[in-house]
This record gives structure tokens, sequence and C-alpha cells, in this order.
């Protein structure tokens, strides 16, 4: 599938992307399924689903996600043929042929939180201060961001939006005129004012084609990157809400 937007030749490259096995994970834990039962059929589809909206964003991707999804559907064909015609591996002795991805997830889960625990007795360990500092930053509650928001709720989310897009405009997009990010850019800069925020959903209420929905999410990304904008919900998998930082 080629990109959308290839008037504007622009490649993205986000430093904040981690791997496939975190997309995993955020997809089991999106289901609320155990690691354990996890169906082959069901998160290769989901996980395709985020590759082809990559690919849609011409999102510069490690060779690993490529890597992990034609694993994935080398398991799922395995898991579709019968054992009497299943091709001979060294661990044909398992009956299940997703036991090593499972082992995987598990291990990866292991040092991933123990990582986090790290990362989180070393903000603990921030807080405290030798002495009383000359003034302290009180923290709005309300919009903390949550600290499992990630990328992959900012795709969904995306997704949800040219979903709802698409079934609205059922006949096909006429392209008259071509937005750049660029131009998203200062749009976005000149509607949503430093410390102000507004419904990530709300971003695309005027957008008339295709195009200019993924060229707007574009731009939120690319805000994103510089440090501009910043992304928080409410509740787990709740509506996103996108904030420009104070004295941007």
């Amino acid at each position: 599938m080629q990109p959308l937007v290839d008037a504007d030749p622009y490649k993205v490259r986000l430093e904040f992307f981690e791997g496939p096995l975190d997309l995993l994970l955020y997809l089991i834990s999106k289901d609320e399924i155990d690691i354990y039962d996890i169906s082959i059929e069901r998160i290769t589809k989901q996980y395709l689903r985020y590759i082809e909206s990559f690919n849609l964003l011409n999102i510069d991707l490690a060779s690993e996600f490529i890597v992990m999804a034609a694993k994935l559907m080398y398991i799922k064909s395995r898991t579709l043929l019968p054992r009497s015609v299943q091709p001979p591996e060294e661990d044909a002795e398992e009956e299940d042929p997703r036991w090593e991805l499972i082992r995987q997830l598990i291990e990866y889960k292991k040092f991933k939180d123990a990582a986090g625990a790290l990362a989180e007795r070393a903000r603990k360990q921030e807080d405290l201060f030798a002495h009383a500092p000359e003034k302290i930053e009180k923290v709005d509650p309300e919009k903390a961001p949550l600290a499992d928001i990630s990328i992959f709720d900012l795709i969904r989310a995306f997704q949800g939006v040219l979903k709802r897009f698409e079934e609205a405009h059922e006949l096909g997009d006429i392209v008259d005129d071509r937005f750049t990010i660029s131009d998203k850019i200062d749009l976005l800069l000149s509607t949503i004012k430093p410390g102000q925020s507004t419904p990530f959903k709300s971003l695309f209420v005027s957008a008339t084609t295709k195009a200019e929905v993924i060229v707007t999410f574009l731009a939120v990304l690319e805000l994103m990157k510089l440090n501009q904008f910043v992304i928080w919900q409410d509740q787990i998998l709740g509506d996103i809400e996108i904030e420009r930082r104070s004295g941007t």
C-alpha cells in the first residue's frame, strides 16, 4: 500500500517507538487476556493492522517489525494445519506452536517490568530533596499523563478516526487541494494555544479527505517529537487529549 501523502515527501522517524514485542504486549493487555491464552489468529490480524497503519503513515519501521509479522503468520499457518501434515521442527514434540512466542513474550515482560520498577524508583528518588527547593511546581492530577500511554494508543486512536471517516465518506474522496505537513503544523500551533488541550478526535472534524486526515496526524506526531505537544488520558483506553506545552 502506497502512502496517500506522497505529494509532501515525509519519512516519520519516531524515537519513542519501541519494538514488536512491545506492540504484542500492548495488544494483549488491551484485550485483557492471559498471555498464556493468546489467540494467534486474532493477535496476528491486529498486529498486521498496525503494520498497515505504519505503512500508510510512511513510518520508518525497524526490520524487526516485519520479521515478527512473518513469524506470526507462520505460527498462524501451523495452527491451521493438522498435526500430521505440519513441517518438521526441532520443537516438534510441543503440541502448541505458540509456545516459543509465549516464552519470548514472558521473558521480555519480566525484563520490561524490572526496568519499569527501576525507573519508578529513580523517579521517586528525584522527588526527594536534601533541602527545600526555591519553588515547587504543582501538577494538576486530572491532567497528569498515565504512565502506560504510548504511541500505540495514539495509533489506535488514529485507526478509529480513519475508520469513522471512511464510513462517512463511502463514495470516496475527490482531492482538489493538498495540505502539507508544514501547513498543518502551522494550523495546529495557531489553533491550540500554549497550555491549552483539546480532544484528539476534534483535530479531524474539518477534514474533507483521507489524505488530510493522514497529514494532520503526521503533523501531530512531528509536534510531539519536537516536544511541543503531549498526550494524556483520564482513564486507560479512554479518549486521548492533545495538550500544547506551556511556553512553546
